[in-house]
This record gives C-alpha cells, structure tokens and sequence, in this order.
C-alpha cells in the first residue's frame, strides 16, 4: 500500500520537536491571516464608534475611548440609508433571479443540449471576458439608453441593472464547466423515463448544482451591491440611487464617523449573503442525486 507524502512526515510529527514546530508554525500562519483579513473590518466598525477629533487623533487609537453607537444611527438617519438600502436590494434581487434564469439555461444548453455551433458561442462569450470593462462601458450606456430593435430607454429603470447583470460570460462558463461534470446516464436514465429537457434541468441538474449556483449567487449579489460607476451613470435619479453611489454622493455632508458608520451598515447585507450561501458552496455533488 503506497502511502500520501506530506510537507511533513508521520514520524516528524511524532516526536516532542516535530509536534512544537508544527503548532507553532500553524498557529503563527492562522493568527497572521486572520489578524490580516479581520482587523480592517474591525478598524472599520470601531472607527464608527470614535468621535471625529478622535479620528484624527496621531496616533490613531486602536480602541474607542467610548462604544458609542450615535454614529450609527446618525448613518441611517442622514443619509437616508433605508431607502437606498432598499433599491439596491430591489437591484440585486431582480439580477440575481435574471443570472440564474438567464445564465443556468444558456450553461445547460451549451453543455448537455450541445447545439450547432455550441462551442463558438462558448469561445465567443469568453473573449468577452478579455475587454476590459471600461472598455464597454460606453457602448453599454449607449445600448441601455436605446435598446435596439425596441428603441426603449431603460436609463433610471432595474432593467439598466438586471440585464446587464445576467449577461455574464463568467457566471455562464463557470456553470457549465459543473453541468460537464454531471454523469450524462443520469440525464439518459432521466429521459428515458420521459422526462423533457426542460424537466430534467428543473428536477435533476439544478438539485445537484447547488454548490455552484451558490458561488454564482454569491457573485451576482456582491457585484451588484457593490457596483459604484455603472449606477452612477444608468440611475441619475436621486431617488433610484445604490447605496454606494449614494453614501459617495452625500460623504462631504457629514462627519467621518457617520460616513463610516454607513459604510458598515453598507457592508452587512454582502456578509450575510456569503453566510446564507455558504453551506451551498461545500455541499457535495451528488446531492439529489440516485438512491440506493
């Protein structure tokens, strides 16, 4: 029986030496990270509790004098975030619907229907992925403020977010490399069963593609949450704004306590979709799948 190589041998680890530089090592390695990835949410939250003079306090203090909490509802209250709050939740709930209606059926096609011509489409989607994006951001305006064909302009409307949203040649790559990994006597046994195309996506593929449609849930949401320069331009209506556009376009108007406290309340939707979505990421393959 061959055995797994590993950075560090059994034997290594079973002595009183190999044991302490191993811990030490992995507790040095776990410590540094988190400290890397979590003190600017910290400095962050912390930052909304301070006073503006002790904000601009050198050098800055690690931990507020005082845990007040005004900062935070002066954020909700001046700059109106539930409002904003709410239209951006509005702007990524529809993209996210439109990404998965949208981009899961044109994956399954591409890789189970296998149409003419499937793997130029394919080819063609991601050489959209090599523009930069500021490079289409012109032509996308133009295309959004005169749909063509229907000559309708979708300027201050979800549309100028949920359409552009669901043409991602990312999100669609990403699936169908999962859906090629399904096995295809699942999908046999399915339609000679006499189950549709359309039935097998709903009843079969979509079930056991949970982790995936996760990481595209995950994406669809957070980008569109966070999306600062698009907005801008497609919802010039105060009213219709993002949250990030915005707390940008009201930052001058308040103190930097208050700005940053709306930055946090900005930030805790995006948490608690990763969260949510989480548990799908890791869920195994073959669930909804055969039993016995």
């Amino acid at each position: 029986m061959s055995e797994t190589r590993t950075l560090v041998s059994p034997h290594t680890l079973g002595t009183r030496r190999g044991r302490t530089v191993y811990w030490t090592v992995f507790t040095t390695v776990f410590v540094t990270f988190t400290f890397v990835f979590v003190f600017p949410l910290y400095w962050m939250v912390t930052g909304a509790m301070k006073s503006p003079d002790e904000l601009a306090d050198i050098p800055p203090s690690v931990f507020p004098h005082s845990f007040d909490l005004s900062g935070f509802r002066e954020a909700w209250r001046q700059l109106d975030l539930g409002k904003y709050m709410w239209n951006t939740t509005l702007y990524a709930f529809g993209a996210w619907l439109f990404t998965l209606g949208v981009d899961v059926t044109a994956a399954y096609a591409l890789s189970k229907l296998r149409p003419l011509l499937g793997r130029a489409i394919l080819g063609m989607m991601l050489a959209t992925l090599m523009i930069p994006p500021m490079v289409i951001l012109l032509p996308a305006y133009l295309t959004v403020k005169d749909l063509p064909l229907l000559h309708v302009n979708l300027l201050n409307t979800p549309w100028a977010i949920w359409l552009p949203a669901a043409a991602n040649g990312f999100n669609i790559f990403l699936l169908k490399r999962f859906f090629d990994s399904i096995p295809t006597e699942l999908l046999d046994a399915a339609e000679v069963d006499g189950a549709s195309p359309a039935r097998i996506l709903w009843s079969i593929v979509l079930p056991v593609s949970r982790p995936i449609l996760g990481v595209v849930s995950i994406f669809t949401v957070v980008n569109v949450w966070r999306d600062f320069v698009w907005p801008l331009l497609v919802l010039p209506d105060t009213d219709r704004k993002t949250i990030s556009v915005a707390i940008s376009s009201l930052a001058v108007q308040v103190p930097q306590n208050v700005l940053i406290g709306s930055l946090v309340i900005a930030s805790v939707p995006t948490i608690v979709v990763f969260f949510v979505f989480q548990r799908h990421i890791m869920a195994g393959l073959t669930a909804g799948g055969l039993k016995g």
